[in-house]
Order: C-alpha cells, then sequence, then structure tokens
C-alpha cells in the first residue's frame, strides 16, 4: 500500500464534505505530483498480470471534484478554461522529452518518460503512463489511466482509450514494442502484448472477438478479463460473413480483427525505421 492512499480513500469517500478542505487539496497535490513522476500508476504488472490500482482512479476523481474552474493561455493567444487541479502540464529540457511545436497537450498527472517524442497534435490525459522512447504521432490520444510501455508507436489519429469510471475496470495496456497503425482504436480495458503490430484501422473493445488464423483460436473478453492480443501478434482488419437472416440474403458482413501472422525479422525489418524518428 502506498503512503498516500488511506488518505485518497478517506477523502475520496468523504464526497462533497472534502471540498474547501485545505487538507483534502494538500493530499491530492502530493497524490498528482507522485502521478506525474511515475511513482504510482493506475495499473501495474505483478507476478505477470496487470492489476488495477482503484485508488489511484479515485484520486484523479477526487482532484476534479476540488478543482475549481480556471482560465490559461491567454497570453498565446488562446484562452482555455479547465479545472485548476488538472493544469496543462509544461516541460523543460531537462526532461527529456520532445514536444515538437504545433498545438499538442498533456495534464499534468500524466507520466511522460524520457525519450518521448510528441507529434502534433496530439493529447496525453490525466493517469496515462507513456515509457521510454514511445513515439505519440499527430492527432493520436493516450486516454486517462491508459498505460503504454517502451518504444510504442502510437500512429496518426490512432486512439487509446481511457476510463476512470467504473473505479474498478481496467484501463487500456499498451506493452513494450509495440506498433499501433494509424487510425487503430484500442478501448476498454483491452491488453496488447509486446511486440505486437496492429495494422491500420484495427479496432478493439471488450465485445470484439479477434480471430487467429495462425493458433486456430478465438480471443475474446469474459467478464473477469479484458481481452488481450497476444505477444508479436499481427492483426489487420477483416470481416466475417453472417450466415443467417436477412443478412445472409443481402451478403452482409461484420468488422473483425484477424491475427495473420507473429512477429518476424521481415516485420521487424519494416519497422527498423522507428529508430531514426526518435
Amino acid at each position: 500500500m502506498h503512503a498516500l492512499q488511506p488518505a485518497i480513500e478517506r477523502f475520496y469517500d468523504a464526497g462533497a464534505a472534502a471540498v474547501g478542505d485545505p487538507a483534502a487539496r494538500e493530499i491530492f497535490l502530493q497524490f498528482r505530483l507522485a502521478l506525474g513522476a511515475g511513482t504510482i500508476r493506475a495499473a501495474e504488472k505483478v507476478d505477470g498480470c496487470w492489476t488495477t490500482n482503484a485508488w489511484v482512479k479515485q484520486g484523479i476523481l477526487l482532484g476534479f471534484r476540488l478543482g475549481d474552474l480556471a482560465e490559461s493561455g491567454a497570453r498565446n493567444g488562446l484562452s482555455f478554461v479547465d479545472k485548476d487541479t488538472f493544469p496543462l502540464r509544461h516541460f523543460a529540457t531537462q526532461d527529456r522529452v520532445r514536444v515538437v511545436p504545433g498545438g499538442s497537450s498533456v495534464r499534468t498527472g500524466a507520466y511522460v518518460a524520457p525519450g518521448v517524442v510528441c507529434m502534433p497534435p496530439m493529447f496525453i490525459n490525466v493517469g496515462a503512463y507513456v515509457d521510454e522512447g514511445t513515439m505519440v504521432d499527430s492527432h493520436a490520444l493516450v486516454g486517462s489511466c491508459a498505460q503504454v510501455g517502451k518504444r510504442v508507436h502510437i500512429s496518426a489519429a490512432a486512439q487509446v482509450g481511457g476510463v476512470l469510471e467504473p473505479i474498478n475496470a481496467s484501463p487500456v495496456i499498451v506493452e513494450d514494442d509495440v506498433l499501433i497503425g494509424g487510425n487503430c482504436g484500442v478501448y476498454e480495458g483491452t491488453q496488447v502484448g509486446a511486440r505486437a503490430v496492429l495494422g491500420a484501422g484495427v479496432i478493439l473493445t471488450r465485445s470484439t472477438p479477434l480471430f487467429d488464423l495462425v493458433g486456430d483460436e478465438i480471443y475474446r473478453a469474459t467478464d473477469e478479463q479484458p481481452l488481450r492480443v497476444p505477444e508479436g501478434a499481427v492483426v489487420v482488419p477483416g470481416a466475417r460473413a453472417i450466415t443467417k437472416g436477412k443478412a445472409a440474403e443481402w451478403g452482409l458482413s461484420l468488422y473483425a480483427p484477424v491475427i495473420v501472422k507473429y512477429r518476424d525479422e521481415r516485420t521487424d525489418r519494416g519497422v527498423e525505421l522507428e529508430d531514426i524518428l526518435r
């Protein structure tokens, strides 16, 4: 148990009574600092399995409850209004994070490791954890509490979904060395195993079966576990025919993500240029 956990849980359970309490805000500010430093996380791997830290999401929700609306950014010609508990995060040279000019933003309370590249415009939300060497490309989103590993490429217009409620819901997990293609969407607690490749346009949710043509298996989320993409899987968009009723008569099909292969030397050569961009 983290030292801040009991206090966060107490102030969260206090509801509206915590609003205006200086002690509650002080605890939250300590919590936000630790969250941004990466010393606490919304989820972490324990004995090989990802575990959700519900109290961390409670701390983020507490911050929204305690915050007051405040204006910012007017000096640059653009003004913003948001809760003062989650201002825009500013980076300095010593952070070793590249934020390329052009309209990107990161909320305070997100961890962004050294070596991360932010291509404009992109957004990283509070509670997200983005590890070393990752690139977040143009128009990409890393949602609240999403956990992104080392050397991941989140391509243009890709969406890594966020989740704050329900409290116990697991966030999206993207492990090390994953390539997420353009216009992909990874939502609802889906886990993408290390070195997997998601081809452009792949959408993954809790209700999306994943068809493995190599392993002759269908992966699905359950009540207890989210959908998980196996390590090294190469996933592309596909379709499956509907064989009953009017849909069959009309020749309709449903979207289906398909594992067509597992990562090999040829796949690795195709993503080698990512190192140059970093």
